[in-house]
Formats: C-alpha cells, structure tokens, sequence
C-alpha cells in the first residue's frame, strides 16, 4: 500500500483540502495505494509553479533543453520496473505490456521530441525590397493534460513530451480510475533535472480539478483523450478563456477483412485488434467486416482462437486482463444484455468471469456477436471491452459504406494481399488512422487522431509539437 501525493513545484505535496481516495487494482477489486485529491486551490498552485517553471525552461538554450529531455528518457527508463508495476496493478493490462509502455513507448517519446526541441525554427519570408519579415514560433505557456484511465503513462507521455519540446510547463489531470502510471512523471522529470515546476500532477475529478483547468487564464492549452460528451464540455468551457485544443475522443473502428487477406494472419490480428488491454484501446478494432467467401472459415478460426484466450491479472500476463473499474465493468455487461436484445446472436462469452481467485476482480470473458447489423447500439457505441461484432459484405464499396457508418472517425484497418486494394480503400476510409495488414503498427513518428466526432488535432510525428506553439510574423522596414 502506497501514498502519494499532489506533485507541484519540484515536491510531494497534500492537497489543500486534506482530501485522498484510494487506487483499486482491477484484478481483485482491493485498494493497492491512496492518493491525494485535488481541488482547485491546488490547480492555482499549480498554475503559479507552471508559469515560473516555464520562464526558467524558455530562458534555456534548446540545446540544453534538448539534453534535458534525453535525460527524462533515461531516467523512465532507469524507473521501468517500478513504472510498469504500478500501470499493471492500477489499469489492469498486461505487466508485459507496461513493460512496453514504459521503455518502447514513454522514454522514445521523450526521446525523439528531445531531437526536435532544438529544429523549432521559423523563417524568412519574400517580400518586396525594403522589407524583411521572418515568423518565430514560440510556445504556448502552460499547458493542461488531461488524459484517461485506459493507460495512463501511455496517454500521459503522448503529449507532454512535445509540450515541453516546445518550451512549454505543463500540469498532468490523470484520471481517478488509475492513474499511478503517471503520478511520478513530476518527480522524474526533477530527477532529471528539469526546472521545479515544469511537470506538476494534480489529481482529482474533472468536475472540480478539471474544470478549474478549462477556466484558469493561466493555462493557455489543453489536451484531452476521452469520450465525445466530455470532450464538447472541454470545448465549452475553453472557449471562455479561448484556449488551444487536442481532443481525442471516441473510437469505434472497422477491421475489414477481404477474400484474398492471410486468412492466419487476419485472424491473429484481429484477436490482438479487439482484445489487447481488453479492448480498452482507443484506436482498438471491435468491428469486424469479414467478406461472405470467407466469412465462415474465418468466423470459425476466430471462435477458436478465441476459446484458447486466458483470463486473469495483468501481472501473470494473461491475454484478457480486467476492465478498469467496477462501474466500467456493469457498463461492459450492460452493453453485452444490449446485444442480446436487439437480436445480435452471441458466439462467445457475454458474461462477467468470477470463476476462483477471480471473482472479486473485473473480469469479462471475451465476447463475439454475429448476426449483427449496423443499426444495432452493440455496432454503433463504443463499449470499450472485450467485445467484437462480426458483420458480412459481399463488395470492396459494401465493406468501406459500412466502415464508414460510424459517427466516430479515429481509425480503421484491413487485410489483404492486394496492395492496389489497400491503397484504394485506405483513401476512402474516413479515419485518421488505417492499419493494413497489422494493427497498432506505427511508431511515435506517425501522427495519430481523429476525423468526425473522434475530435481534432494530431498527436505523435513532428507534426504534435505544433499544438503547443503559436507563430508570430515580425515584418520590419530595412530601407
């Protein structure tokens, strides 16, 4: 049992209010830490520590905020052991994966935006003789990160590291429902010698902390990852203070599986698609669009493989490790009754497991539906779980309309060995994501979000650190 507290201006802190609540562990629903909650006093402290860090950080040469961050990448990496455990017991995903998260994910983040924190460069602009105008690029100030339960390092580090590339200071809003991947990000980015104050954590509800976040004029970004609903209430209260935005929101993507496709390898890739992290993944593939020549062999392949998936805790790496929370877990299974009734035919699972040692934690068997059509809430909502919708096309222009029947727009793939055909259905995908031939393939060079309602902004690749600048045009009369 662990403590932990507010991390605001280079130290642990309690929360003004003397507030905690404590961090469940999804595998057997017992508390494996408490942490200090948050209030909006503390967003003030936080906003004050963050706006000093930020001059210290800008007066830096980028350079030296280069090797800083380099630094950051090497003391996550020193951290990996304890930084995985606490992801695992806290989100419930595989402590392999964590594993990932913290070396392959988290530290090459800090690294590659490291090489660019010192490329930020403006330029020259022709204009008439007697005149010279250049732009410069300049951060933003402080920046609000506000990032979701389902991985919470993986979230976190997606966008802090290319705010502070771009000079700026930043305070991490992690989610209640687990957030202890995350909560150390501050005290590591002291270790490794980063300003006080340029990394603060505050949790606590978005209600109150987040909130205090949207409204504060001293913050002057923000990003969020989380559903459409909070996401519109982000946009209406920043558009008080006019704040920069990233939003990544719903995901509900298709995974088109064509007659020609590996059909081992399109069922493989599909079992990683829709049930990695328990189908917690934002960019996961829980549609499958499998054409009728091989809609049979591939349903039955599927059905298979899927019997063989172990159940369990994430640190035993198990392949279908819990759902995050309690209140996560009646939405899955209410989704799961919803299916049922409006006539989907359920091939596998559909039920919570509380088979021995697993009867307190939140486990959901892995759950298959056919017979599925695309008016149906189990095809249209994102349920978040471990739960996949098997649909039949007969046409290339049946599987992208049903693909893109969606009002979410995050990603899609498909499988097949035909590259004119991947080429030709990834242009009509609406999506700003499409996987062929493997998902979650990619790197943090590859920009990543959304088209529709699955938001805006792109996270990831040389193209994130734009969200935290703002450019400024000098034009000056030489003669």
């Amino acid at each position: 049992m662990r403590e932990f507290g507010l991390y605001i201006g280079g130290r642990w802190r309690e929360a003004t209010g003397g507030g905690r609540f404590d961090a469940i562990d999804p595998a057997s629903g017992r508390a494996v830490a408490t942490v200090a909650l948050g209030t909006p006093a503390d967003v003030d402290l936080a906003v004050a520590a963050a706006t000093a860090a930020a001059k210290e950080w800008q007066a830096q040469a980028p350079r030296e905020r280069a090797a800083a961050m380099r630094r950051m990448a090497d003391a996550l990496l020193a951290e990996t052991d304890d930084l995985a455990r606490l992801e695992t017991l806290d989100a419930g995903g595989t402590l392999a994966y964590s594993v990932i998260t913290v070396r392959d994910i988290a530290a090459r983040r800090f690294e590659y935006f490291a090489g660019l924190a010192d490329k930020l460069a403006g330029e020259q602009l022709p204009v008439r003789d007697g005149y010279h105008v250049y732009t410069v690029r300049e951060p933003l100030g402080v920046t609000a990160h506000i990032v979701p339960w389902n991985g919470p390092l993986w979230e976190a580090s997606r966008s802090l590291a290319p705010a502070l590339a771009a000079g700026n200071a930043a305070i991490l809003k992690p989610a209640q429902d687990a957030l202890l991947g995350a909560i150390r990000l501050g005290e590591i980015a002291k270790a490794a010698g980063l300003p006080d104050g340029l990394v603060n954590v505050v949790p606590g509800p978005g209600a109150t902390v987040g909130e205090a976040l949207l409204d504060h004029p001293g913050v002057h970004g923000v990003t969020f990852t989380g559903s459409v609903a909070v996401g519109q209430r982000v946009m209406e209260r920043s558009a008080r203070t006019l704040k920069r935005l990233v939003l990544e929101l719903g995901g509900n993507a298709a995974n088109i599986v064509f007659p020609d496709a590996d059909l081992d390898a399109a069922v493989d890739g599909s079992i990683a698609a829709a049930f990695s992290n328990a189908g917690q993944i934002c960019v996961a593939g829980p549609r499958l669009l499998v054409h009728e020549e091989v809609l049979p062999a591939f349903t039955e392949l599927f059905l298979e493989r899927v019997s063989r998936l172990s159940v369990g805790p994430g640190l035993e790496d198990h392949d279908i490790t819990p759902v995050v929370s309690e209140r996560h877990l009646r939405y899955v299974l209410g989704m799961i009754e919803v299916g049922k009734t409006e006539g989907a035919r359920l091939l596998a699972g559909g039920a919570r497991v509380t088979d021995g040692a697993l009867a307190d934690g939140y486990f959901v068997a892995p759950t298959v539906f056919d017979r599925v059509d695309s008016a149906m809430r189990i095809a249209r909502e994102e349920v978040f779980g471990p739960v996949v919708t098997i649909q039949g096309f007969v046409s290339e222009d049946e599987a992208v309309a049903l693909a893109n029947d969606t009002e979410y727009g995050l990603a899609n793939g498909m499988w097949t060995n035909d590259l004119r055909r991947a080429h030709r259905v990834a242009a009509r995908l609406q999506s700003g994501q499409v996987y062929v031939n493997e998902w979650f393939c990619g790197d943090v060079s590859c920009p990543a979000g959304g088209y529709k309602l699955s938001g805006f902004g792109r996270e990831e690749g040389q193209q994130a650190v734009d969200n935290y600048l703002q450019l400024k045009s000098v034009r000056m009369r030489v003669g």
